[in-house]
């Protein structure tokens, strides 16, 4: 395998461990990175020994690099993505692969008709703490999956984030923020999505934000903050998801369960790639903690670029997919469709579940 050379455009907060994480893997060669603020552009280059800074339009046209990861803002994640397509360049985009199901489709078209690959974080699935949940459900240890609960709770963002109205805004909102991890990982569980109900709320109308930087500032909620609702997985289970911006007591609710025919399985954060992994069997009544699959543990983002560059150059399917992002993003729409529709939503797309990862290979090698 050759090493593919990359281009990251966007030097926002997440691009650091990207940055960090492409030094290790050593399919991926980072020559250069690109932002509209050129200054924090060369800082993050000065930072993690990035030898190039480009312009964004120096970035599509290089005819050295292969392979662009896109950290820019949702809302430009479609444009940005489409343009480095009809450079000919590879693409893996930070989550959500676009703002909407048109921009998302016309994303997929175009990776199709230039014959390029295009990845999506998240890609926290390939953590050793999702990879030993998904190797225990295949082992059938808890028995075929018949049910799912997932809960992201949370107060919002205002307390803490320096700019949080985008949280607030269209396109924003729990579901948009966080509801990829979940989804992302009840897809690898237990397969694509069949249909979904939903219902959707907000507690209030317009926030306080009380970080440092704008304390005392209000900000309209344009959209919903609690989002709930079913899942009918095709292979039949049916799943519960909450994700909210309106508790504000804290909540001791499991991440994600997974109830079979003869036991449950506690799968850990999806936000992260470690442990703990629990499960509890028909008649016990303690817990057993599952040992962790060798593997990633700390944080990897930047894992499904290496894992779509060696695609790219072995043919095989990547994990990380645009057909599962693109899945992700049209349940998560459907959500909030199926709520102001007051119907159930059929899904329209389905996508591959994604392989396993092997267990035998050296850390930061994953050509399998």
């Amino acid at each position: 395998m050759k090493t593919m050379k990359v281009g990251i455009i966007g030097c926002g907060k997440i691009s650091g461990i990207y940055m960090e994480n492409c030094h290790r893997f050593e399919v991926l060669e980072l020559i250069a990175v690109a932002d509209l603020d050129r200054n924090r552009a060369e800082e993050q280059a000065a930072a993690y020994n990035v030898p190039n800074v480009y312009t964004v339009d120096e970035m599509f046209a290089s005819p050295e690099i292969e392979l662009i990861i896109n950290l820019t803002i949702p809302a430009v994640h479609a444009e940005v993505c489409i343009r480095a397509l009809e450079s000919g360049k590879h693409v893996y985009v930070e989550k959500p692969l676009a703002v909407t199901r048109e921009e998302g489709q016309a994303v997929l078209e175009t990776a199709k008709r230039k014959g390029l690959l295009i990845g999506c974080a998240p890609e926290t699935f390939f953590g050793s703490g999702i990879q030993t949940a998904l190797q225990l459900v295949e082992d059938g240890i808890i028995g075929k999956p018949v049910a799912a609960t997932a809960f992201m709770m949370s107060r919002g963002h205002e307390f803490w984030h320096p700019d949080p109205e985008f949280y607030y805004a269209s396109g924003g909102g729990p579901m948009f923020d966080m509801g990829p991890y979940y989804l992302t990982a009840l897809v690898q569980l237990l397969g694509p999505i069949k249909s979904i109900a939903g219902m959707t709320g907000k507690a209030m109308t317009e926030r306080t934000i009380t970080s440092e930087k704008k304390r005392g500032q209000i900000i309209p909620v344009d959209i919903p903050t609690h989002v709930t609702g079913l899942l009918q997985f095709e292979q039949g289970a049916i799943g519960t998801l909450i994700t909210s911006f309106d508790v504000f007591g804290g909540s001791a609710l499991p991440p994600i369960e997974i109830y079979g025919t003869h036991g449950t399985l506690q799968v850990p954060d999806p936000n992260t790639f470690g442990g703990p992994v629990r499960y509890r069997l028909m008649g016990e009544h303690e817990w057993t903690e599952a040992p962790l699959l060798p593997g990633y543990q700390q944080n990897t983002r930047g894992i499904g670029v290496a894992d779509m560059a060696y695609a790219v150059q072995s043919g095989r399917a990547h994990r990380a997919s645009g057909e599962l992002a693109y899945h992700v993003l049209e349940a998560m729409w459907a959500f909030h469709d199926s709520s102001d529709e007051q119907t159930f939503y059929k899904m329209q797309s389905t996508c591959q579940r994604p392989a396993a990862l092997p267990v035998n290979l050296p850390l930061y090698k994953l050509d399998q």
